[in-house]
């Protein structure tokens, strides 16, 4: 270190913060290099032996002649040779002052190295004495082996004059003492040994380590100084190195969407499992929220007020034709088909509530195919009625008996045919391919649209198919402004249905099926309705068969 800082010396460095070794963080002859100012590392204790300095001091020539050492630190301190030791030296003469002198062989308030050899001195003292002694008497001429001293060692527990307490673990290992050694700048110029800490590993844990005064670090500064070229990477970011620059100078990149990094400095981020997404800060995988149209969604409120009040109002109808059932104006409009119609959008109506709710195993099914159930059973009333007006229109052609050949027994059977071809359909779909529930995970990247999968499109097509072909035939034997609303409710449903995102696609579903259903039973019956309710002079026979059959069938 001497070499080392005498050459940076000659060649100042920008300023830098010293972390020492024990070596050399308490060597006072490294204190003259000022460049060291701030420099900080841990250190022996150092102590104040009692009797040290006033023993030094005492030391005569003639003591120092008996120790090669000594004998050699008398004569550079005073430069000069005792009983001609050196050749070419003054010989020293008595008049020598040692307590004049100011070196560190003088300065005992440093002690550190010095103080454990003390210790050590007084441990195997100690490990002698309880080998030689008894509680009465010590037997100086005893004879002991290493070993005997090494046990005796082990179980010496005393303190020192100086205050230090010497004991040994069942390792062998005194109690680990540092003094925490701050390089700071004295008032009038020079370094300093400051103490500004301690480490006691004796004290209870986590008060092991204490501050007891300010660090002063490089330059003055009393915070800590930042030695590196990049800040730390917090967990949500990665390192990448900055081309041309040394590896310890990065940039911190944050972790691309769907990836986190739950450590400081990570070099990679990691993917999150397809059901889990990053959370703001992209440093841990949270559970992806789950999205379906749930009965608590405004949405779910106002399509179920809907549904409900839909249904209401075919019950009321079908409660004011039964009331009426033997009025002209409900047995022209055939009322066995018209009561079936009735029940039918009732089912409509309710069955629009099956696609509410967390998707299941049975709801999925029941929602396709009770759908497809009663709307073919509604459009085939509403074809049994189309069937029952062109026939009449025959029928008042001369020689035609059209209406033999589509009567009541032919109705009932047409409707149950058309709806049977559905039933066959969705017996076909549930025992193939049948909708079940499923997580789907590609349309949104941070979050689970839960949804019932359709299993067989094919199916599901063929459902929907069949309805407008049903739709499309009832339009085209007889256009009404019913059927024109309920086919232009479905054209538009298919683009809507096939670009609404998650949860909205069933809403859209839901909206068809009151659309269509408010359709029928707006231009079917309310006009017949208010005739009964709010114009009985026109529901007579008489009336009825003065005026050309009406086209809101």
């Amino acid at each position: 270190m001497k070499f080392l800082l005498a050459e940076l010396k000659r060649q100042p460095p920008p300023p830098l913060q010293w972390i020492g070794s024990e070596a050399w963080i308490i060597d006072p002859e490294i204190l003259r290099f000022n460049m060291c100012a701030g420099a900080i590392g841990f250190g022996i204790p150092r102590s104040v032996i009692p009797g040290l300095r006033e023993f030094l001091l005492d030391l005569s020539p003639e003591q120092a002649l008996k120790s090669p050492p000594l004998t050699e630190f008398w004569e550079s301190s005073f430069s000069c040779s005792l009983k001609g030791s050196s050749e070419g030296a003054r010989e020293c003469d008595g008049s020598e002052d040692i307590r004049a002198l100011q070196n560190p062989y003088t300065d005992t308030s440093q002690l550190r190295a010095t103080n454990m050899v003390y210790k050590a001195t007084y441990a195997t003292a100690h490990a002698i004495h309880g080998v030689i002694c008894n509680d009465t008497q010590c037997d100086k001429s005893a004879k002991f082996t290493p070993w005997q001293i090494l046990n005796q060692l082990k179980r010496v527990n005393f303190t020192t004059k100086n205050g230090f307490q010497v004991s040994f673990d069942s390792k062998g290992e005194p109690v680990a003492t540092y003094e925490l050694i701050n390089w700071q700048l004295k008032k009038y110029g020079g370094l300093d040994f400051v103490t500004v800490g301690y480490y006691d590993s004796s004290k209870p844990r986590s008060q092991e380590f204490s501050i007891s005064r300010a660090i002063i670090w490089v330059g003055g500064q009393t915070e800590v100084p930042r030695s590196v070229c990049s800040e730390s990477c917090p967990p949500g970011t990665r390192k990448a190195v900055q081309k041309g620059k040394p590896v310890c100078c990065y940039d911190c990149i944050p972790c691309a969407e769907g990836e986190i990094s739950n450590k400081t400095d990570s070099l990679n981020c990691i993917r999150c499992p397809p059901e889990f997404w990053p959370n703001t800060k992209r440093d841990s995988c949270l559970p992806k929220p789950v999205e379906f149209l749930s009965w608590n969604d405004t949405l779910s409120i106002i399509l179920t007020v809907f549904s409900i009040t839909g249904a209401f109002i075919a019950v009321c109808v079908a409660a004011v034709f039964y009331k009426h059932r033997t009025s002209p104006i409900v047995r022209a409009n055939n009322s066995e088909l018209s009561f079936l119609l009735l029940f039918s959008l009732t089912l409509c109506f309710l069955c629009s509530l099956t696609f509410i709710g967390q998707p299941s195993e049975w709801s999925c099914m029941l929602r396709h195919t009770a759908f497809g159930i009663t709307f073919v059973l509604c459009i085939s009333c509403v074809l049994g009625k189309t069937i029952v007006v062109l026939m009449a229109f025959r029928a008042t052609l001369p020689g035609s008996n059209a209406m033999k050949w589509f009567g009541p027994p032919q109705q009932r059977l047409s409707v149950l045919t058309f709806t049977l071809i559905q039933v066959l359909i969705c017996v076909l779909w549930l025992t193939t391919s049948p909708p079940l529930p499923f997580k789907n995970l590609k349309h949104y990247k941070e979050r689970i649209i839960l949804e019932c999968g359709l299993g067989s499109a094919i199916s599901f097509w063929a459902v929907l198919g069949y309805i407008g072909f049903l739709a499309l035939l009832c339009f085209i034997l007889f256009i009404t402004f019913s059927m024109l609303i309920f086919c232009a409710v479905w054209v538009t449903f298919i683009p809507a249905y096939v670009s609404s995102p998650g949860k909205f696609t069933v809403a859209v579903e839901i909206f068809a099926i009151l659309a269509s259903s408010f359709g029928l039973i707006a231009c079917i019956f309310a006009p017949k309705c208010f005739i009964i309710m709010f114009r009985p002079e026109q529901n007579t026979k008489k009336h009825l068969m003065g005026k050309l059959p009406s086209k809101s069938l």
